[in-house]
């Protein structure tokens, strides 16, 4: 502070009475009174680059002074009529500069008003109108990470984000930027503008902008980065931030036009802002933990940057398009799309929903149509990790841009991925098979187990699915013993789904799992021939996300290991930390297989499958004719799933899936003491099934159960129905799924059952 009172008073020739010390970002600011007038004195390290960029700010605020009097700061000359001092004070070279004072609230401070983001609308386009006749080639030559034509300097920050679900959400908006935004560069306006048009620059006096401050971030850059940069920070904390994003761009608009091509990038230049904001924040935490004025936005930027992702990206640009009176195109009709699918696709490959939905993007839990709307993912589960993953999406770029061929060749990434892999199961379990898809694992399995046994007789379970190719049909019940299925063949057992709901013995039984398994062992015994193999899900989705009754694999594996046989633990559905407190299901009994099948979440979305065995299993295997698959394993497929693995564990999705599950479960536990046609509530982490029944009965209800699909998918939340009689609801959504997310499902759910119970003559349920 003697330092600064020192200069001024040899180089200000008013008197100074105050002197107060500003938050800064990386420099230091103080407001000078006198007994007239109210300056900012600003002070920063010394580099000639520094004193270039302060001296064209200095150049470019007298060139607008004119137009813009008392709403910018002005320069003030000191004694000697220049605008900027250099001293080597020291070891601390500095530069020093005094602006004019505007008075003024920060926006920041007050609610704004549709009036005040109006103004603010009309006074940037104002003063880009009056920048576009600046030219100043020490701005044209910055490069920096806030100007987000160089967005991409922002990466190294990322790292510096503490949380790993965030830092992936960041990776994300990378990606969409460069496949959306980057190929535009070349088209796009360019002039020099404010580029920091944030709420604590901004001022405002009687309900409209009187002033904008800190002229210190100027770039040469896309014109239409001045509005993203605006309507970022204008977005902050509003429950509908596209409402005033809209007011913002329309106010500009009608002052200064926007192209199509630059509405078109909108949303992603926004996004990219915020990441920007919370990498840049994440940094300064870093390496100056106690600068509070660095991280000031940053728990609103995070928010928003989150609230961003729940709004798809062609109806913030359709929004955008309407507000500047530019024509929408509309999406084809879903009548002429399934026309479309079906003249080359056979109808037997069915749709989802009375009426089916045209996809087009997605992002983690979210799903994107080509209408506008945002569907919250609560049932895909292939997409274990979340859909679109940056990381797992840039592996898959990486690889393919190195290697991918058939699996005749040596290349470190299959045995990188199978010791990977390997280490989440028990050492017994050491030999890994890698193919294209469960339903080719479980296909291998089978043979394995024949081969192993020298027998082909198989117990399975009832309404398990394991698969379609033939030997997957052959022991899958949900569809052999479908009504247009060929039936159960003569070398096939099937055991009795252990259901403590439905089934013969209940949950008040505490030894019903023991039981089930007796019946199933007395079924093993009456076997004629040797069993190879029983093969079962831990939870069976088709059955209606039935788990397995506690108890009952403790009784049958070690009887089908008396005959000779093996036991097989199909973890398509339920593998990879799904079910929150165990990594496989199997482990959840207590029991450890002699085979595991693997496939859908492996490599999240990307064709790959696997059995997972004992040494003894793959040497006896090894003994038969060659095993060969092109590309089960390739470089691109281990990659892909390796990355998988990473995330899980580095985002934690294991305890999140116990976490959010166990939250999920209680929500619905909860409701369906409120609605007595919820008759079960069953499954584990985020695997979970609730059953629709008519009220007081067990009696499945699949209409109502239908309703409340459709109903969903009306208000944007995907569900789906299984069970027999397809009457129980399941929601098995990516492990980045959230408590918010699992309430506004349960939420949605009660609003359904509350309009049919009061209004249910109109539903034809």
């Amino acid at each position: 502070m003697k330092e600064v009172n020192s200069v001024l008073k040899n180089q200000l020739e008013e008197t100074i009475i105050d002197c107060k010390k500003l938050d800064g970002y990386d420099n230091l600011n103080y407001r000078i009174t006198t007994a007239d007038n109210s300056y900012i004195f600003k002070t920063y390290p010394y580099s000639e680059a520094t004193y270039d960029m302060v001296e064209a700010e200095n150049n470019a605020l007298l060139f607008i002074q004119n137009d813009f009097e008392d709403m910018v700061p002005k320069p003030i000359p000191f004694k000697d009529y220049t605008y900027l001092k250099a001293f080597s004070n020291n070891e601390k070279p500095s530069i020093y500069r005094i602006l004019s004072f505007l008075e003024g609230d920060f926006l920041g401070d007050v609610t704004p008003t549709k009036k005040v983001v109006t103004s603010l609308g009309t006074f940037l386009a104002e003063l880009d109108l009056k920048l576009k006749g600046l030219k100043d080639y020490t701005i044209q030559s910055r490069e920096w990470e806030w100007d987000l034509q160089y967005f991409h300097l922002n990466k190294k920050y990322i790292n510096d984000i503490q949380n790993a679900t965030d830092r992936n959400i960041v990776r994300y908006f990378f990606s969409q930027f460069e496949e959306n935004v980057k190929p535009l560069f070349p088209e796009l306006r360019k002039q020099i503008i404010h580029n920091d048009a944030n709420e604590w620059n901004i001022l405002v006096q009687n309900n409209k902008i009187s002033g904008i401050i800190d002229f210190g971030n100027l770039a040469h850059t896309f014109l239409i980065n001045e509005l993203a940069i605006a309507i970022t920070y204008i977005c902050y904390d509003k429950e509908n931030p596209l409402e005033w994003a809209i007011l913002l761009l329309k106010s500009y608009h009608q002052k200064l036009p926007l192209e199509a091509k630059e509405i078109s990038i909108l949303y992603y230049l926004i996004a990219a802002r915020l990441c920007t904001s919370v990498c840049n924040s994440a940094h300064a935490k870093k390496v100056n933990p106690d600068n509070s004025y660095a991280s000031i936005s940053e728990q609103s930027a995070w928010k928003t940057l989150h609230c961003w992702l729940t709004i798809n990206p062609i109806h913030a640009e359709n929004e955008f398009r309407k507000a500047a009176n530019l024509s929408i195109d509309k999406p084809a009709s879903i009548e002429s799309l399934i026309k479309r699918r079906y003249e080359h696709i056979s109808s037997i490959l069915s749709t989802s929903y009375k009426e089916p939905i045209h996809m087009v993007k997605s992002a983690f839990q979210y799903m994107y149509d080509a209408e506008g709307n945002t569907f919250l993912d609560a049932y895909n589960n292939i997409p274990h990790v979340g859909h679109s993953h940056p990381k797992v999406v840039e592996a898959a770029q990486r690889q393919l841009t190195k290697l991918n061929t058939n699996t005749r060749y040596i290349y470190d990434e299959l045995a990188d991925y199978a010791e990977k892999l390997l280490k989440h199961f028990p050492p017994n379990l050491n030999k890994v098979f890698f193919v294209n898809s469960g339903s080719a694992a479980s296909d291998l399995a089978v043979r394995m187990a024949n081969n192993h046994t020298k027998s082909d007789t198989m117990m399975v379970m009832e309404s398990g699915y394991h698969g379609n190719t033939q030997i997957a049909i052959d022991i899958s019940d949900y569809k052999f013993n479908n009504a247009k299925g060929k039936g159960q063949k003569n070398h096939i057992i099937k055991a009795i789904l252990p259901d403590t709901y439905r089934g013969k013995y209940s949950a008040n039984n505490p030894n019903a799992g023991t039981l089930y398994g007796k019946d199933a062992v007395a079924q093993i015994k009456q076997s004629k021939q040797p069993i190879s193999a029983f093969i079962s899900e831990p939870i069976l989705g088709c059955a209606g996300q039935v788990p397995l009754a506690d108890g009952y694999l403790k009784e049958v594996y070690p009887a089908i290991r008396a005959q000779g046989g093996l036991c097989i633990s199909d973890e398509v559905q339920t593998g990879f930390g799904r079910l929150g407190k165990h990594f496989w299901g199997y482990e959840a009994h207590g029991v450890i297989p002699d085979m595991v099948i693997l496939g859908k979440p492996i490599a999240n979305g990307h064709p790959m499958g696997a059995v997972v065995c004992t040494k003894e299993i793959a040497e006896s295997f090894e003994k038969g004719v060659e095993f060969f698959s092109s590309f089960g394993g390739n470089p691109v497929s281990c990659t892909i799933a390796s990355t998988v693995l990473d995330v899980i564990e580095e985002e934690n999705l294991q305890e999140n899936a116990k976490i959010v599950g166990n939250h999920y479960m209680a929500l619905l536990k909860d409701l369906m003491l409120k609605y007595s046609c919820i008759g079960d509530v069953r499954g584990s982490g985020l695997f979970i099934g609730f059953d629709i029944v008519k009220d007081q009965t067990k009696t499945p209800n699949t209409a109502l159960a239908s309703h409340i699909k459709n109903e969903l998918r009306n208000r944007h939340i995907i569900v789906s129905t299984d069970g027999p009689f397809d009457n129980v609801i399941k929601t098995k959504p990516p492990l980045c799924f959230n408590k918010e997310n699992a309430e506004k499902v349960v939420a949605t759910v009660s609003d359904i059952l509350e309009e049919y119970y009061n209004v249910g003559a109109i539903f034809d349920v």
